[in-house]
């Protein structure tokens, strides 16, 4: 009796699967939140608002964010734990600042007398960024068990598909806040 090996792929989690299956629900439900406002904004309603400065700034530490993301998965890849631990807590602050930025920014909306019931453009700027918003917060939810799994020593250099998912998604839902600031900041 012969004793080949069987050939294997190799074993991941659940996590490609799980994260292939978020994008693909996110990624639906802000097409449609954008069907919808191409759709209405062609009725006389429509009356375009103008972003405060703050936006930049918001923009800026979102992509800031992925970028220390991009360095926790370096160091994963050469086994630094301790640095994967650090740039994941960066991306962590950064994403929280950007949800109190996003605070702040309703609330420079509603001193220039921006609400959500303003209008129609102004019901999808609070609609579309708050919906962003809680997808930043479950990035947030996110990073903190790819956190909580770093300092257990879950992530080696062979082996860190969870963080990788999780980065993916960090940076899927920084480049959905860039296509609706452009979606937003072009009607």
């Amino acid at each position: 009796m012969s004793t080949a090996r069987a050939i294997r792929a190799p074993q991941h989690g659940p996590y490609p699967v799980g994260l292939l299956a978020v994008l693909v629900t996110v990624a639906m439900l802000f097409s449609a939140f954008t069907a919808a406002l191409l759709l209405r904004r062609t009725a006389n309603d429509w009356i375009p608002i103008s972003w405060p400065p703050l936006v930049w700034l918001n923009t800026a530490i979102l992509l800031a964010s992925s970028v220390a993301l991009e360095q926790a998965r370096r160091a994963a890849r050469v086994g630094r734990n301790e640095s994967v631990l650090n740039w994941i807590s960066l991306a962590a602050v950064l994403g929280l600042a950007f949800v109190a930025g996003q605070l702040a920014l309703w609330r420079a909306l509603g001193n220039g007398g921006v609400f959500l019931a303003s209008g129609p453009h102004a019901a999808f700027v609070y609609l579309l960024t708050g919906t962003h918003a809680v997808h930043v917060l479950g990035g947030i939810g996110a990073l903190c068990w790819a956190f909580a799994r770093a300092q257990r020593g879950g992530f080696s250099a062979t082996q860190h598909d969870g963080l990788s998912s999780v980065i993916v998604y960090w940076h899927f839902v920084g480049i959905v806040w860039l296509w609706l600031f452009a979606l937003l900041s072009a009607l």
